[in-house]
């Protein structure tokens, strides 16, 4: 019998290598699967293995998650997990029951997602643009017309590089989930200010003795990482006159709704954010249904037919 840490790995390596998952996913799964094995190690006083599950665990553990206040979202999340764990480890005969083959939880109170209107992006840009005695305010000027201007997420924005940066198409290849490439567009606006920093870029990276592709850097010339994005925004938000917290997740979520808000069509707002289902993108049209709501109010002859008689009543 191999050691319940051996069938974790294989899992994970079976993920990466044959599934194709993104590092980013492949960790949720580890440690979704390692807080299971906490939860097991404590409620048995022999250490049950993951072998030995069975629905009653499966049952203590959900209720555990429950009592812990988690999100029915993140329950769903962890359910997902290891549920794929325990189908590897029947396809490969390691069990043969599947535990949460049939645990489904319903997620249909699934969180909107938080987006910044368009006067507190303007002062989002106002703050970072009026940061003069920050030696590295054109990066960060830079990292928010990305973020905000193409919805990448902030993954796909450390990842960036000089060679799949086209400046003169405005376009980015952009690594995304499960190793899946896609171009985005980008404006103007996120195109100067890529230009504008640049020649920091180059100065800082030649000043510290590094050389590597990624364009966006640390005070150190190092490549940046999501951490140090999210520490930048949070300085940004700092300095401006908003209330709110941030996270870069905002930003794209922003991008999304603006897009749709203006009339975009679904599927190329999927594509462009490298959304693998439409399920996905449609979170976000809970933001269009004031824009959909003044069209039909325009539009549709009864209502327009209505509002002559309302005002006509009016007149009277």
């Amino acid at each position: 019998m191999t050691s319940k840490n051996t069938q974790m790995q294989w899992f994970l390596k079976y993920l990466k290598n044959e599934r194709k998952y993104s590092d980013d996913t492949i960790t949720a799964y580890s440690n979704d699967i390692s807080e299971f094995e906490k939860f097991l190690n404590q409620v048995d006083k022999d250490s049950k293995q993951l072998v030995d599950v069975d629905s009653y665990d499966v049952e203590s553990y959900l209720t555990y998650l429950y009592d812990k206040d988690y999100a029915k979202n993140s329950i769903a999340q962890k359910v997902s997990a290891l549920r794929s764990l325990y189908a590897y480890l029947v396809k490969n005969e390691i069990v043969t029951k599947n535990p949460f083959e049939y645990i489904h939880l319903k997620t249909n109170n699934r969180r909107l997602p938080r987006f910044f209107y368009k006067e507190e992006m303007e002062e989002l840009f106002r703050a970072a643009n009026s940061d003069d005695e920050n030696p590295l305010k054109l990066r960060n000027i830079a990292i928010l017309e990305v973020l905000y201007g193409t919805g990448v997420r902030v993954s796909e924005c450390t990842g960036i590089t000089l060679e799949r940066l086209n400046l003169a198409d405005k376009v980015i290849l952009v690594q995304g989930k499960g190793n899946k490439q896609r171009y985005v567009p980008f404006g103007d606006y996120a195109s100067q200010a890529i230009r504008n920093y640049l020649p920091l870029r180059s100065s800082l990276m030649e000043d510290k003795g590094e050389s590597h592709d990624f364009l966006f850097i640390n005070k150190l010339g190092k490549p940046l990482t999501p951490r140090g994005i999210e520490y930048i925004l949070d300085h940004i938000v700092k300095i401006s006159n908003l209330t709110t917290d941030i996270h870069p997740h905002m930003l794209r979520h922003s991008f999304a709704t603006e897009m749709l808000d203006e009339g975009a069509d679904m599927r190329s707002v999927q594509e462009l954010l490298g959304h693998a289902s439409l399920s996905s993108t449609q979170i976000y049209t809970h933001v269009t249904q004031s824009h959909l709501m003044k069209d039909y109010n325009k539009f549709f002859p009864r209502t327009k037919k209505k509002e002559e008689e309302e005002n006509n009543d009016s007149k009277i």
